[in-house]
């Protein structure tokens, strides 16, 4: 699914230079680094604050806490995630309330996000799945009216824009704060965990900044209770050298999705949209539920790799049990979990070895 030896090869010394420069500092927490990759990120994503901290998970855990969410609380969010997505929720001591996702985008549907809202509602988590901004037409507005927070799971969708016109929105700048993760297989990924929140409210960056680091904004005096969210310097100067390639990098994925589009239209298969903007984390198809597993094994005796995201919906997760959900809850997420199936794109996959996955997905589906 993902081959970084050819994303790192070209990059290698400047690796080994960055690593050498940190080792050489004595500086590894919260140093200059981190401090100069926030700036770069902030300036090439167009927003006002990037604060980096230790993981994608604890960004929205970060972010969560910073927009006053606690016990009792309740906030409305997508079944069709990663787990940390809810895990995060849960983690503050608040409650997921799902709503169910758009048959297309596989994204929160917005109408039915809103229809969710509540008394107890403090903050809407929008996860821009795959790489492809979710809409929020009428839940931006719902939430302002509530006072409701309006948060973004960026994790997979660094630099994607809504419909990638000039003017679109973009993921990390509609909401309060968005978080990223720079976890390995990420569109920008470093070399061991690492997370980011996006924001153009100042106040909120300095509450993040605060919590990242046990809640202290200066040694030994702790104005809140936060925690251990610090990006390390490592981590920072190995992402330095990456970033200024991630542009060529979202380009090479649209090129591979758009070879995608084009070469398995005609199947019997569903392709996800068509959308300028996306940056393309992952590349997922539709298959009827019962061909699926037929699928993987044809792909797998080929030596091409397949994924599954992801095969149990958040609200039917075992760790999950207390809040009572059944199959049937969210009829479109649990219909995406049985017949999703996600193909290999990454920079530096060739256009032969594309041909050669639609060739496989091709001869399965006669």
């Amino acid at each position: 699914m993902l081959d970084l030896e050819r994303q790192h090869a070209p990059i290698a010394e400047a690796l080994r230079g960055a690593a050498a420069r940190v080792i050489a500092s004595g500086r590894f927490i919260l140093g200059a680094e981190v401090a100069a990759f926030e700036r770069e990120v902030a300036s090439r994503l167009g927003v006002g604050d990037a604060v980096g901290v230790s993981s994608g998970s604890d960004a929205l855990v970060a972010m969560l806490l910073a927009a006053g969410v606690g016990v009792g609380d309740e906030v409305v969010t997508t079944p069709y995630s990663f787990f940390a997505t809810a895990e995060a929720i849960l983690r503050v001591g608040a409650r997921p309330v799902f709503a169910d996702v758009e048959p297309d985008t596989l994204n929160l549907d917005p109408e039915l996000a809103a229809e969710k809202l509540g008394p107890r509602t403090r903050a809407v988590l929008v996860v821009h799945l795959f790489g492809r901004v979710a809409r929020t037409d009428g839940l931006q507005a719902a939430c302002a009216r509530q006072g409701v927070a309006l948060l973004e799971d960026a994790a997979q969708a660094i630099g994607a824009r809504d419909g990638g016109q000039p003017g679109g929105r973009a993921a990390g700048a509609i909401g309060r704060g968005a978080a990223l993760s720079f976890f390995p297989s990420k569109n920008l990924g470093g070399l061991g965990d690492g997370g980011m929140v996006l924001t153009n409210d100042g106040a909120f960056a300095a509450a993040i900044r605060r919590i990242r680091n046990h809640g202290a904004e200066e040694k030994l005096r702790h104005e809140v209770v936060g925690g251990n969210f610090r990006l390390d310097e490592l981590q920072a100067a190995l992402l330095r050298v990456k970033l200024p390639h991630l542009e060529a990098w979202t380009d090479a994925r649209r090129r591979l999705a758009a070879a995608y589009q084009a070469r398995l239209g005609g199947l019997p298969i569903g392709l996800p949209p068509a959308d300028e903007g996306c940056v393309w984390n992952q590349y997922v198809i539709r298959i009827p539920a019962e061909r699926r597993e037929s699928l993987i094994r044809s792909l797998a005796e080929r030596r091409i790799a397949s994924a599954i995201f992801y095969a149990t919906p958040l609200h039917l997760q075992p760790a999950l049990r207390g809040f009572r959900h059944r199959a049937g809850d969210f009829p479109v997420a649990e219909r995406a979990a049985q017949e999703s199936l996600a193909l290999p794109i990454f920079p530096g996959l060739g256009l032969t070895e594309v041909d050669r996955i639609v060739e496989t997905v091709a001869a399965a589906c006669r």
